[in-house]
């Protein structure tokens, strides 16, 4: 029985890679989308066994789909794909469900071996992948609206943050200097009490501060 594969991706050209990779296996590609509404509304008409998942959409955030998917669809096995080796990335997709996290450059028996895992319902996490989380995963799970009174642009710099941009970019994104943004970043992590951006990245997700 073949696996039914659902390609979420903002690029054709890399739909297309993926569709050439997994033509002479037993893995079908029956459904694409290239933005996260797309794939939303896709996955109500199709079902499928497995999602490939790009990190960036043209409309929203990778993650914010892939959190709405495990809302919806809580057992189909999504894999993120993405350009970037990110901690705060990878983090975010461990903490949201995801069955594993694939760079883009990856070689096309990496990828069909990871689809046929996902349909498994095995996770493919590598034990590097967990081990740099490890500590980000056992963040306390504090509520926003009691312990942890963030301050709207604080909560702006912790969103940007968990994104995986810069403090360059957060300020750019939020117009504001790069020196304010360190200074937001230093006093979200002592209010939430996390050391590092990976463990505020998957504070902000189980906190469902982007949403």
């Amino acid at each position: 029985m073949s696996i039914k594969l659902f390609v979420a991706e903002e690029h054709e050209l890399v739909r297309a890679g993926i569709r050439r990779f997994v033509a002479d296996s037993d893995i079908k590609v029956i459904a694409e989308a290239c933005c996260g509404e797309g794939v939303l509304n896709s996955l109500k008409e199709h079902e499928v066994d497995v999602v490939t998942l790009g990190a960036v959409m043209p409309d929203m955030c990778g993650l914010t789909v892939l959190g709405r998917i495990k809302l919806d669809h809580p057992d189909l096995p999504v894999l993120m794909f993405s350009n970037h080796d990110n901690p705060n990335l990878i983090a975010r997709s461990v903490a949201l469900g995801a069955a594993g996290y694939l760079l883009k450059n990856c070689p096309s028996q990496r990828l069909i071996a990871a689809i046929h895992a996902a349909a498994r319902h095995e996770t493919i996490w590598t034990r590097d992948e967990l081990r740099r989380v490890t500590g980000a995963l056992a963040t306390p799970r504090w509520s926003m609206k009691g312990n942890v009174p963030l301050t709207q642009r604080e909560a702006e710099v912790l969103i940007g943050l968990s994104k995986g941009l810069t403090n360059r970019e957060i300020g750019h994104s939020l117009n504001i200097s790069y020196e304010t943004v360190k200074e937001h970043v230093q006093h979200i992590f002592r209010k939430i009490g996390v050391t590092d951006r990976t463990q505020a990245a998957v504070w902000a997700v189980r906190n469902k501060i982007d949403e």
